[in-house]
């Protein structure tokens, strides 16, 4: 089973995805819905295939993506739902997106202008039946994109609404310190987001559909913040935000494993270096193992002589550093070990229960969890 992808592959739980969404669903009010993020390929783990067993979910709005690349290759792929674009799309992408319903988010008067004009062709066309729907970021503490909470910001939406071919679809903030363990700060953001959309809504007679804030954490750890729908990241894919975030209020389920086998094994004598640069050289004769696995794969090379893998439920020690393609190392304790055996890189070990998670191979690498995952590279197969 699975010999096509023996140099490794990412094994990727679609049924874990699906819990960990659910465990969050069930941590906020019943009216809202959830925006799965699956920018950066899904975190590293298949934005294409995730989303369409995703399609069927009726909590699920839709997507939030980086790019309108990514929001493209979704489309290519017969993903039908809502997609909105949480960073700045370019011009050049305007018109493709508006025809095929992605939204944009939107955060300076020359986007408007250019998107109503952009629709506005579309609709003459008859390649665009309604009004182009957009969202409008708010900056509450980030200092990245997004219209300021105040008098400015206010008059912005003001000259949003005036465009014929534009709809205020959603306002939305991002939190800059959900994932701490002092929620003061999260929750004095929540609360000037709230006032500002409040006034939005009074001052110009309107109701916007989507108001949205809440991240991974603080769908955990504020789901007092959730409003109309939230922002499921780093959760949903089973990994936690930081060690702060409470574990006891949302299950997660970890949802990816990284696999790989035994392709040489050689006993070296004592003094023999191992690596380029010879930065481990054995002290005792040694049984060394080669993986064809390296950084040319996402898997670290901070993790040169200090990290390990498990192989018949036992840690191998990653000896010398890390090739772009291969690394090596000890098995000299494990005395079974085969060229061919199955290693895992990253997940649990059938044998003995042992897990190499997300978090620890982050720990051990100077890595946080989902920046891990997202370096996993293409020529990696995800296997579902």
């Amino acid at each position: 089973m699975l010999e096509e992808y023996s140099r490794v592959y990412a094994k990727v739980d679609i049924e874990a995805i699906k819990f960990n969404l659910m465990s969050m669903k069930k941590n906020i009010p019943d009216h809202t819905k959830i925006m799965a993020v699956v920018k950066t390929d899904a975190y590293g783990h298949g934005a294409v295939r995730i989303a369409q067993e995703l399609e069927e979910v009726d909590y699920i709005w839709g997507y939030a993506v980086a790019t309108a690349e990514e929001a493209f290759e979704l489309r290519d792929n017969a993903v039908k739902k809502p997609i909105l674009i949480l960073g700045y799309t370019f011009p050049y992408a305007y018109e493709r997106m508006l025809i095929e319903g992605v939204r944009p988010t939107v955060f300076r008067k020359d986007m408007l202008e250019e998107l109503n004009e952009c629709a506005g062709k579309l609709i003459a066309r008859g390649e665009l039946r309604s009004k182009a729907p957009i969202h409008i970021a708010v900056d509450t503490g980030m200092s990245r994109i997004g219209i300021t909470p105040d008098d400015a910001g206010a008059e912005f939406v003001r000259d949003a609404l005036k465009y014929d071919n534009l709809q205020i679809e959603g306002v939305f903030t991002h939190f800059a310190r959900a994932d701490e363990k002092d929620l003061s700060n999260v929750k004095e953001k929540e609360a000037l987001f709230s006032k500002f959309v409040d006034r939005l809504e009074s001052e110009n007679n309107i109701k916007i559909p989507f108001k949205h804030c809440a991240n991974s954490a603080s769908i955990i750890a504020v789901p007092e913040s959730s409003m109309d729908m939230v922002r499921a990241g780093v959760t949903m894919y089973g990994m936690w935000p930081s060690e702060d975030v409470p574990k006891d209020i949302v299950g997660l389920k970890p949802t990816m494993e990284l696999i790989s086998h035994i392709v040489m094994i050689k006993e070296v004598p004592a003094g023999t270096p191992v690596s380029y640069g010879g930065t481990f050289v054995t002290d005792k004769p040694t049984k060394i193992a080669t993986i064809p696995v390296g950084y040319g794969d996402g898997y670290p090379r901070s993790l040169s002589n200090k990290g390990y893998v498990l192989i018949d439920g036992k840690r191998a020690n990653i000896l010398g550093r890390v090739c772009m393609d291969q690394f090596m190392v000890d098995v000299t304790d494990i005395p079974r070990v085969s060229e061919g055996d199955e290693v895992v890189l990253m997940g649990k070990d059938k044998t003995s229960g042992e897990e190499i998670s997300a978090e620890l191979l982050g720990d051990m690498s100077g890595r946080f969890n989902y920046e891990l995952t997202c370096d996993i590279s293409k020529r990696v197969p995800r296997i579902f």
